[in-house]
């Protein structure tokens, strides 16, 4: 296993956010998005890394920022590291396989989230009301039932320790305006629909997932990451039965694991043993081998 990457400093280039897996660097009219081996579960990054984990987020991602060009743009440059700029060069070992050489964009303040299936928030907010984030959904559905139609049900984007807060339709349309809402709720759902369906022919259900956008001039670009393990629920196929919580290629695992000792959900986070550190290093493996056929 090869060694992990928990952070970057890399001298003479300027580094603008470290988020909870990403290193952001800024390049002039680009940025340098470095994916670490951190790992973070309820809103807080753990002590231990996952290795590997940032080369295979980067790796699915650019896997579908690919399969999506014909419904959107994209804010990839390159994933390659010959392609970035000279300034790189110096940090191509570590650079290589975990990072994306991207536009800069103006994000938009909210996370676009659809859900297929009724998991997570989702399903606690379906118990309360019925609904979820203002949709009425039919009555009597099951833990991780599949919904008749993906809804896109968007949140705040929070700082690192803070939680995201649903919102509905009404609350985005105030913070972004009813064209651009428009526009990316139809969009979102076309991305979820159709990642969603390839996926599934690869053997893993996408129960819901989370898109960012931003604008760059006038034009809507997807950016960020896309339907990863760290912003997707990602399911067996196989072992999928609706009526409780399902088994996992996700963070879900570590969730799991964190839920059983009773931890408070509050900084510090506990040591991870190493068996949950192997397992959900596994995990991320195996979804990144079953979506794009790579070891």
């Amino acid at each position: 296993m090869e060694r992990t990457v928990i952070e970057t400093n890399f001298k003479g280039l300027n580094l603008i956010k470290r988020g909870k897996v990403r290193d952001i660097y800024d390049l002039g009219n680009e940025l340098l998005m470095v994916a670490t081996d951190r790992i973070s579960a309820f809103d807080v990054v753990m002590p231990d890394p996952i290795p590997e984990k940032g080369k295979i987020l980067t790796g699915i991602s650019l896997f579908w920022f690919d399969i999506m060009k014909p419904l959107l743009p994209n804010h990839v440059i390159s994933g390659n590291v010959d392609d970035y700029p000279e300034s790189c060069r110096p940090y191509a070992d570590v650079l290589r396989g975990r990072s994306m050489f991207v536009k800069k964009t103006e994000p938009l303040p909210i996370e676009c989230i659809v859900r297929g299936y009724l998991s997570g928030s989702g399903w606690n907010d379906y118990q309360a009301s019925g609904e979820v984030c203002g949709i009425k959904l039919p009555e009597g559905l099951k833990e991780s039932a599949k919904l008749p139609e993906p809804v896109f049900t968007p949140s705040t984007k929070a700082e690192t320790g803070v939680h995201d807060i649903n919102i509905d339709m009404n609350e985005a349309i105030k913070m972004i305006g009813k064209d651009v809402a428009a526009k990316v709720e139809t969009l979102s759902i076309e991305i979820y629909k159709k990642g969603a369906d390839l996926a599934q022919k690869k053997g893993i259900i996408i129960a819901d997932t989370k898109f960012e956008f931003g604008i760059l001039g006038n034009e809507l670009m997807l950016i960020d990451e896309i339907l990863t393990p760290d912003s997707s629920r990602f399911w067996p196929l196989a072992s999928y039965r609706p009526g409780g919580s399902q088994k996992s290629y996700d963070k879900q695992y570590l969730r799991d694991y964190l839920l059983s000792i009773s931890w408070n959900k509050k900084p510090p986070a506990p040591a991870l043993p190493q068996d949950v550190i192997s397992n959900t290093h596994n995990k991320y493996r195996e979804a990144y081998r079953q979506l794009t056929g790579q070891i």
